[in-house]
This record gives C-alpha cells, structure tokens and sequence, in this order.
C-alpha cells in the first residue's frame, strides 16, 4: 500500500446503528429508570447468552412464523457444527434458563433482562437487525393480579419518563383448546372468501391463520372484521382470568381499549395479550407488548407452570423520549480543572484524584492534545463542559498552596471567584455544589451520587 492511499473506510452493518456520546445519556436514563421502577417491584436481574441452540427458538416462537422461517441470524459453529442462532427476542433463553437451573422450584421468580436483539428485517424507523430489549418475565404466578401488576409497572415507566399519549391495548386469545375451535371456523370462513385474501394470507392460512386478523392490508379489513372472534370462543376460565384483569385496570383507573384483532406474532402466548401503542412512530407504533405463555416451560421440559411477561424496543422509547425531552446538553463534569507550567501538572492531578475521591466528576485538562493551554483558550472549554466549577492552577498558587476556584454557572451572570488553600480546595467544591442542590445533588442520566459526608 502506497504511503499516500487513504485505507478504505469501513462502516457498520445495515440496520446495526451506533450510539454515540450525545446520544448516550438518554439511553442511560432510559436504563437506569427502568432498572429501579422494575426493583421497586421486586423484579430481579437474570443474564442470558446472546447466542442459543436454533432449536430453543424454533420451539418457542414457531417454526412456522416470520422470525424463524426468514428473520433470524444463524449460523453453524465450524467447531463442533451445532446449529446457533443470535437471539431474535429474550423470553425463550429466559425460559430455558429457569427450567435449566430450577430456578422456581423454591417458589415464583419474578424476572427482568435488557439486551441486544438480532433480526434480519428491512430496517426502518423504530426497527433495526440489532435492536435492544428490557422485558420482563414472571414465571409461577396463575391470576390475573400478576398480568395486572405488569401494565401498571410499564405505566409507571412511562410516567417517570415523562412520555404521555402511549395507549394501552388488550386481548384475550384464551386456551388452546378455545383457539382451535375459533382456528377451525375462522379457516372455513376465510375459505369461502378465498378470492380476497392476498399472496400472505393464502400462505398463512392452514400454518397461522390468526396472523391474517392482524394484516395490515386495507382491501382485506372488511373481511377481517366480519371474522369470527376468538373472544366469543372463551370458555368459563379464561373469561374469568380476563374479566379479573380488567377489574384490577378499572379499580386503578387505567384506560385501556379491548382490540379483538391484537394477536401478537409468537406462537406461544395465551390468555392476556397487551400491547402499549404509541402514534408518535408512524407504522411501527408498538413499545411495549407481552402477555401470558402459560405453556412454555413444559415445551421446554419443565413442569407445568403459568408465566406472563413483555418486551419493550429500547430505540423506540428513546426516539420518544427525544421527541418530548427540550433537548439540554448534559454537563460533562462538576469540575474543570485548568493548569498551566509543569508543577502546577503534577498538583493537578493529585487534586483530581482528591475531588473525584469525594464523588464528583473531573475533567483534567490535557494541554498537549487540546490545542495548547493558554488560560483563556482552557476557560472556554471549561465553559463548553457543563462543568460547575473550574479549578485553577498557575505557578504563582503552586507556590502559594492555593488553588483559584471559579463557578461557572452563577445565575446573576456575577461569577464569583475565589482563592482556596489547596488542602481544602475539595470541600469548598463539595459544600458549594451539594448546598446549592440541597444535599440531591443529581448528577443527571446516570445519577450516581456517591458523595461521603
């Protein structure tokens, strides 16, 4: 390669995106809001491999559904040549997971993941071939109380968000025994109007004729809406554990609409299914869904055991959430910390170590990569960091055992400045950045106050 050539670029896969720091701190606060509305419920954490046996997914979701048949990445290991597969969704691992360590043999687990997802789709906004998940799943709870206290946990998150207009859809697909009488009648209803179906309905209709209800398809939604509907196949029990849920929703005052046609893609949910919507996404308006999949564990050869749970996109609530935060550039740092000549660099960075010791985040100044270091040229970065306050050191408070300490966010625009001896440099920062925020002080998305009193 000649010296001159530039190397080619190379950039990230299709539909695999980026986050970049600006972006960050919204998924920080995203994650770190979901983490504690979901402990404050008593959920604990469980971690998965990205990469499981294709089997798992095969048997959980379907073989016969879009994600197995054309969306999933797999892949044979040229090691020992086991059939794998990158995770399509998180409910199938988490399943095998329990069943595989036993884990509700003591009683109920009340679960959450977060983690990349993998599907070969044609990416467009709001869905991507890796995308990220938080779901959670409750596995050994019968009642409809569990199903109940799932909606109002995501509606919690959406309240401490800060994000309004997410509606709360439901349904009721009942039991197996309920969806193969309906499955019969809705087969023959949609055979004897078998000139309106198109290409993916035909395909569909012996395989998973319940996806048809869910066709986007505006020619067909007349004869979608004529179909026989799953809920007037419910028998006693599943009316029952339906009726029992919306009564908890009422009792809370949480609207909610009943939508005949919600469906859901996986193969293995029963019983209540529930989408959280949102219009602010164009097509792909879905945020949250979930529902019970009573059967799994025994497919997966445990014993018998209800479960209920959901998934919620990351990137799509992020996308919301941009679109209802005013958008602030978070600060990068409590302290700046400016220095010019060789001692006052070494002090530096003792005092960064100390200021940081007390919790509070520093960015040191390096003069050799920031273009050169005069003060004024530093003070404006120390200005573009968000940070609270700059901390000064020259030659002349080397020599002095001081440090100048400028606050840079005062409201009357009058930046005070002061002189501190330089051993009690961190608790000046401290009392005057902890006083002013009343002893809280947020250290914004991430909120990691570690401050020692």
């Amino acid at each position: 390669m000649s010296e001159n050539k530039k190397a080619d670029k190379i950039t990230a896969v299709k539909g695999m995106n980026d986050v970049l720091p600006a972006d960050a701190p919204l998924w920080e606060l995203f994650e770190n809001t979901a983490q504690s509305v979901l402990q404050s419920y008593g959920f604990q954490q469980i971690r998965t491999p990205i990469v499981e046996e294709t089997k798992l997914f095969a048997r959980a979701i379907g073989a016969v559904t879009d994600i197995v048949e054309k969306e999933m990445y797999s892949f044979t290991d040229s090691m020992n040549g086991d059939n794998l597969t990158l995770r399509p969704e998180g409910t199938a691992g988490v399943v095998r997971a329990v069943v595989e360590h036993n884990l509700v043999y003591e009683g109920p687990k009340r679960l959450w993941y977060k983690g990349q997802m993998f599907r070969h789709e044609r990416p467009q906004k709001g869905r991507y071939r890796q995308f990220h998940q938080f779901g959670v799943e409750a596995i050994g709870f019968t009642g409809p109380d569990i199903d109940a206290e799932l909606i109002m946990m995501s509606r919690r998150l959406w309240d401490d968000l800060g994000l309004e207009g997410i509606r709360l859809e439901l349904n009721s697909i009942g039991d197996a025994a309920e969806r193969l009488r309906h499955r019969a009648d809705l087969i023959v209803y949609l055979e004897s109007h078998s000139e309106l179906l198109d290409e993916e309905a035909k395909r569909r209709l012996h395989s998973n004729p319940l996806r048809i209800l869910d066709t986007k398809n505006p020619a067909m939604q007349e004869l979608v809406n004529g179909a026989p509907k799953l809920l007037d196949y419910l028998g006693e029990e599943s009316l029952a554990h339906f009726h029992g849920l919306q009564k908890i929703l009422n009792h809370n005052n949480i609207p909610f609409t009943i939508n005949p046609r919600l469906v859901r893609g996986l193969d293995y949910y029963n019983r209540s299914v529930f989408e959280w919507v949102s219009d602010k996404l164009g097509a792909q308006g879905t945020v949250c869904a979930g529902g019970r999949y009573d059967g799994m564990v025994e497919m997966f050869g445990g014993k018998s055991t209800p479960a209920v749970g959901f998934g919620m996109g990351v990137e799509r609530l992020v996308l919301l959430m941009k679109d209802a935060a005013e958008p602030e550039q978070p600060a990068q740092c409590d302290v700046y910390l400016v220095h010019q000549g060789e001692q006052a660099g070494l002090q530096a960075f003792v005092l960064a170590e100390r200021i940081r010791d007390a919790g509070l985040d520093v960015v040191l100044h390096c003069a050799a990569s920031n273009g050169g270091g005069s003060f004024k040229t530093q003070m404006k970065k120390a200005d573009a960091s968000g940070a609270s306050f700059a901390v000064i050191l020259g030659d002349d408070e080397v020599a002095n055992h001081v440090a100048t300490v400028k606050a840079l966010r005062d409201a009357e625009g009058a930046a005070q400045q002061s002189t501190v001896p330089f051993d009690d440099v961190v608790d000046y920062v401290v009392d005057q950045i902890i006083g002013d925020h009343d002893c809280g002080h947020d250290h914004g998305p991430g909120g990691h106050v570690h401050h020692h009193h």
